[in-house]
């Protein structure tokens, strides 16, 4: 039986970077704090300058936003060159959402909706790949609220599959994680979500507020417990208790 060594936490801060002036890193906040760490937060689209290296951070947190990896704003062009910093110095990077859109064009993919129009918004089953099982547990529904979605980058290794969206979890070179969904959402930041972004539930496949709300009461506890132990493997390289060995495999 495998031995579950205490962790040794990094004691730098995790580089948080958010998009808008009210958002939030949410449960990804929270745990993270929880799990011992300070959130440095930073803010380009306000003018905030983002470090020339993260030799002083544990790894950096990018988050969604209405925005999209395609506009012109030169903050989000300043953002994807930015990238290149935690892929070259190999530090944890997880990008959600418009961060994990933001990898993509990084790297040399699209991000873009599909043809029908179709959007993602609401809660949408999710189905590990071999190597998303090799690498833990996952739940069976998240939740969403995009309009685009990726391509799978060069390199990458595709985690979870989507219906609407196939491309829905990666990894790249080792220390790199991209999700298109929300696992960081507080009961707060939904309500919130729900009453703001309600002239969208009209587009084609987007559900109905109730239905965000509902959805949260069945599947939430899932994905919270799921995003605890994936914060681990991320910034700590912990090994899921449920796939021992599975990191190694993973990367085979």
């Amino acid at each position: 039986m495998p031995i579950d060594r205490p962790i040794k936490r990094d004691k730098r801060p995790i580089l948080i970077i958010l998009h808008q002036e009210r958002s939030s890193p949410g449960r990804v906040g929270q745990l993270l704090a929880n799990k011992g760490y300070n959130l440095d937060i930073r803010r380009p689209v306000l003018g905030d300058k983002l470090p020339t290296t993260l030799e002083n951070h544990a790894g950096s947190v990018v988050f969604g936003g209405p925005m999209s990896a395609n506009d012109p704003d030169e903050f989000i062009k300043s953002e994807i060159n930015w990238l290149d910093i935690p892929l070259r110095e190999n530090r944890p990077f997880l990008g959600i959402c418009l961060g994990a859109q933001m990898l993509v064009r990084h790297l040399g993919g699209k991000v873009q909706s599909n043809a029908d129009g179709s959007t993602e918004i609401g809660w949408y089953p999710l189905r590990p790949t071999e190597k998303g099982r090799l690498l833990m547990h996952w739940p069976k529904m998240v939740y969403h609220f995009h309009r685009e979605g990726f391509d799978l980058p060069h390199g990458a290794h595709l985690l979870a599959e989507g219906d609407t969206y196939p491309n829905q979890a990666f990894r790249y070179n080792g220390n790199a994680w991209a999700l298109q969904f929300h696992a960081e959402l507080t009961r707060v930041m939904m309500h919130r979500w729900v009453v703001h972004g309600a002239h969208r539930f009209i587009l084609p496949n987007a559900q109905q507020g109730r239905e965000h709300l509902e959805g949260r009461m069945l599947f939430d506890a899932p994905l919270k417990a799921w995003l605890t132990e994936f914060l681990d493997i991320v910034f700590e390289g912990k090994t899921a208790k449920a796939v021992p060995g599975s990191i190694a495999a993973l990367s085979a």
